[in-house]
């Protein structure tokens, strides 16, 4: 699937990937392949690239939202920090 992340100032992620792992209002939530289409809030916590099975990057957040459709997630964001 692909993945983009974009904060005010910049392009943050833009790629492939397995899956990502967002912080949601109510608890951590997982995004994979072929999701069904989606529309959430985030909270502030912690964002997880999932690059392939074995590897994969972070980020905390300061909150934003996420939009999953025709297996593309777009996750905008006020603010990144790579952990």
């Amino acid at each position: 699937m692909t993945l983009e992340i974009l904060t005010p100032e910049k392009k943050l992620y833009s790629g492939d990937v397995y899956g990502v792992q967002l912080p949601g209002i109510d608890g951590l939530f997982e995004v994979l392949d072929k999701h069904a289409p989606l529309v959430s809030a985030l909270g502030k916590g912690k964002l997880k690239i999932l690059k392939d099975k074995s590897s994969s990057e972070s980020y905390m957040i300061q909150g934003g939202f996420v939009e999953v459709s025709n297996n593309k997630a777009t996750v905008l964001i006020e603010g990144a920090q790579e952990i």
